[in-house]
């Protein structure tokens, strides 16, 4: 039976642009599958105690920059820490992805257009003609957006979240235990590689 990982993200995040090549391999090179589990981020950071980013006190906005300058050198990505467009809001372009894996197809290749979009080429992922042309170039049919079912499939999938223990973005799910964070993809890969049963709280 092959084994899976539920990934829980939204475009918006880009810590999570940072992590999806890594994962990518990661889930290539163990044969595992991934579950792409967009979810709105704004909702579920008041049902789990956390701050949206203007909220947080200024030293941690600022550790945050720091981050990710670290992190975009590290993975070698192409980041602009604070793109034009952002903030904007994902629920598009995050139920698009959504839209693609019901259809049946793999969102992956929208997912590191979207990425890339928002967060080096500044184009703005809260409008719909930007996600229109972005599935266009990606080879999926742009009618997808308006085939989303509408908000019940993004917040069924923050209910797999809250079920799952989540609280932020990037989060990996393997049997049951949770790397939050791109920078935890290198201890998903050696629990993948050791084959070790599931940590518990």
């Amino acid at each position: 039976m092959t084994r899976s990982i539920d990934y829980y993200f939204s475009l918006a995040s880009p810590w999570a642009y940072l992590g999806h090549d890594l994962l990518m391999q990661i889930a290539a090179q163990h044969g595992v599958q991934v579950r792409f589990r967009p979810i709105p981020l704004r909702a579920l950071f008041p049902e789990t105690g956390g701050l949206p980013l203007p909220k947080r006190h200024p030293v941690r906005q600022h550790y945050r920059l720091v981050e990710l300058q670290r992190w975009r050198a590290w993975r070698k990505v192409d980041l602009i820490l604070q793109p034009q467009h952002w903030p904007f809001d994902p629920a598009l372009a995050d139920r698009m992805v959504i839209a693609i894996v019901q259809a049946g197809s793999d969102p992956d290749r929208f997912i590191r257009a979207g990425f890339r979009a928002a967060w080096h080429e500044q184009r703005d992922m809260g409008d719909a003609a930007t996600i229109r042309a972005i599935a266009i170039a990606c080879g999926i049919d742009p009618g997808l957006l308006d085939q989303q079912g509408g908000e019940e499939p993004y917040a069924a999938n923050m209910q797999l979240a809250l079920a799952a223990g989540v609280f932020g973005a990037p989060s990996y799910v393997l049997d049951g235990e949770i790397f939050w964070g791109q920078d935890r993809l290198e201890l998903l890969d050696a629990a993948l590689a050791s084959g070790r049963a599931p940590y518990r709280a």
